[in-house]
């Protein structure tokens, strides 16, 4: 008897082995006590075949690697398809407002930086409520108000900086306030705030640090007003504008990639750290893909793609950035302090209003 049972353990365990092997590296990492959970999450999301994933800044190069990652991690077939598009944020926003607003929801997890509309989805029942596990990794975020316990984490966070071409002009400055008076009037650009949310968003925060006056300064200068980063630094290259108010690292990065010479500032003042919070849409088509795709975004593996790539900043923390002089870690940097949680449509649309007065009077 005892024979028959070592044999039928033995047994056991070998029919086991080709099941353990074909556990993805995700399953492996793990903790013991979730791998179960995961196993049946990873196989709800090969039966759902695809995630769909908008985002405001992860452009197509980015997607592309994240997703031969996601596949591999989660072991994931070539036939799962993740299907994303790149977004300006407005157009983000009315996106996701038609698709609630009519009930039909084609769209499963969603990032972008405006925890106002954020916690106004929340609040209206629109927003899935999952814990990721990679959440006790962004205690910081949670604190500055840049993510919200439950709801959303920045898949990674940006600042607008004053920047220049070298070739063009020499700057020198270490502070905001130098700036003001640094090109002549029409050779500056600045985000175009009644038609950017993060630019308004930042404006707002700046606003907060360097006061009314100083608006009115830089409005003297009479500034291009700039939707997209990507003109913004275009206008540098070539040298239509001497400065750019409020650029991107990431952008300036790229642009540098293509053979540019472009430098930005992090100013003494500290920075407006925009965070794009990630969110999984309440009735996505694809759950159990959305929760993956969201916690592999957040981990220390997706983090370091898309601040490779992107340069964004991470808001991970303990993250070491893999570009550190184009996209320093959230430890590392001096953050505007913003309540975001408190900030209401009323006040941005008073922001708005005051912005507009400032420089268009």
């Amino acid at each position: 008897m005892s024979r028959v049972l070592a044999l039928a353990g033995l047994w056991l365990c070998v029919a086991l082995i080709p099941a353990l092997a074909a556990d993805p590296p995700a399953i492996a990492a793990a903790p013991a006590a979730e791998q179960d959970a995961l196993r049946a999450k990873i196989a709800g999301a090969r039966a759902e075949g695809a995630v769909a994933y908008w985002d405001a800044v992860i452009g197509p190069e980015t997607n592309d690697e994240m997703s031969k990652a996601f596949h591999a991690w989660y072991g994931l077939d070539s036939g799962f398809a993740v299907h994303h598009t790149q977004s300006a944020t407005l157009n983000l926003v009315t996106h996701v407002d038609q698709e609630v607003a009519s009930g039909k929801i084609t769209t499963d997890v969603a990032s972008l930086a405006s925890p106002p509309w954020l916690n106004g989805l929340i609040a209206a029942g629109h927003l899935m409520q999952y814990d990721s596990p990679e959440h006790v990794h962004y205690t910081k975020a949670f604190e500055t108000g840049l993510a919200r316990q439950g709801y959303y984490i920045p898949n990674g966070a940006y600042f607008f900086t004053p920047c220049w071409n070298p070739d063009v002009f020499d700057f020198k400055g270490t502070t905001w306030k130098s700036v003001l008076g640094a090109v002549p009037p029409g050779r500056i650009s600045t985000n175009d705030a009644p038609n950017s949310a993060t630019g308004l968003l930042n404006y707002i925060g700046l606003r907060g640090l360097l006061g009314e006056d100083y608006f009115r300064a830089l409005a003297k200068m009479k500034p291009q007003f700039i939707v997209r980063t990507e003109q913004m630094t275009e206008r540098l290259v070539t040298g239509q504008d001497m400065m750019a108010f409020g650029d991107t690292s990431g952008r300036l990065m790229q642009a540098v990639n293509r053979g540019a010479n472009l430098k930005y500032l992090i100013p003494e003042e500290g920075v407006v750290l925009l965070g794009a919070g990630s969110f999984i849409l309440a009735k996505a088509p694809h759950p159990n893909a959305a929760k993956l795709w969201l916690d592999f975004m957040l981990s220390e593996q997706g983090q370091t793609i898309i601040t490779r790539l992107e340069a964004v900043t991470s808001v991970r923390g303990g993250f070491k950035s893999p570009l550190p002089q184009w996209a320093p870690a959230i430890d590392d940097m001096k953050v505007v302090k913003v309540d975001w949680s408190r900030l209401t449509t009323d006040q941005i649309r008073a922001a708005r209003a005051e912005w507009i007065s400032i420089m268009s009077p």
